[in-house]
């Protein structure tokens, strides 16, 4: 009876599978490596990375390193995992937030306000509209329709205000007449991550994209602190212990160092008593 096992797909095998973000590390991996020993330069490594990071499937993997060596083989394609694995924590499970329909496609504001905020679906295409009004577009917990979202933001003697994640790939385009849109956001995110284009036109007012965590991390971060300040404060009163018991332990070798003397003169001081009687 023969010992038969199946053979593990690869890449080539099944290139419309998706991707994962672990695939897109492990292929990112190969180049920095292949960077380092010379087999690419700085700009190929650099065309090959981005293109990693946005491959969505094997197949778009596959072609960036099958010139390269990868794991002491002489050319092989760089392997990729059908296993998920676990992320670090409060890493953002993008895979999982990006589908689905649109719960929301505009919003508007007239003399007045609108809000789009919480566990919402965002529209492949939002628009969104304030005048002699505001809005507020909070993208941090959102959903996702597609990949790629485009949100046009207009105001005319208004406001529209958008929070965004620290981890999303953010573009921030506009123009301004007598008002503002503020590209400071503009920056790419972690892999997986939407790609975001904001598009602003305020008249008499203004569009602002803000990058700020969601409650829940922050309380996160906050515990975070919370326990490496409470380590800290451990380790320093256990430092102070030590040294107090060092400063103990030194205390009282000097006071058998002073009562081993006393006793030396002692000794001494009856020996001449004792000669003086002879």
């Amino acid at each position: 009876m023969t010992d038969e096992r199946p053979e593990r797909p690869e890449p080539n095998a099944q290139p419309e599978l998706r991707a994962s973000d672990a695939d897109r590390d492990r292929v990112a991996e190969v180049l920095r490596d292949a960077l380092a020993e010379g087999r690419l330069d700085m700009e190929e490594f650099d065309e090959r990375l981005e293109a990693a990071y946005k491959a969505r499937t094997y197949g778009e993997l596959a072609p960036l390193t099958r010139d390269l060596p990868g794991a002491g083989a002489a050319a092989p394609a760089t392997p990729v995992s059908f296993v998920k694995e676990p992320r670090p924590e409060g890493a953002v499970d993008w895979p999982a937030r990006i589908g689905g329909e649109a719960s929301s496609t505009w919003a508007a504001a007239l003399f007045g306000g609108f809000g789009r905020k919480g566990r919402w679906t965002v529209g492949e295409k939002f628009t969104a509209f304030a005048m002699f009004g505001g809005g507020d577009i909070d993208l941090r917990e959102a959903r996702f329709a597609s990949r790629d979202v485009v949100i046009n933001c207009f105001t005319i003697m208004g406001g529209i205000q958008v929070k965004v994640p620290p981890e999303l790939d953010v573009t921030v385009k506009g123009f301004g007449f007598m008002g503002g849109v503020d590209d400071r956001a503009s920056g790419g995110g972690t892999p997986g991550s939407p790609r975001v284009i904001i598009r602003g036109f305020a008249l008499m007012g203004g569009v602002g994209v803000d990058r700020k965590v969601t409650r829940e991390e922050r309380l996160r971060l906050k515990e975070e602190r919370r326990q490496d300040k409470l380590e800290r404060r451990t380790a320093h009163h256990e430092e102070l212990e030590g040294h107090r018991d060092r400063h103990a332990d030194r205390h009282e070798l000097r006071l058998a160092r002073h009562e081993e003397r006393r006793e030396r003169q002692w000794e001494r001081a009856e020996e001449r008593r004792e000669r003086r009687e002879r």
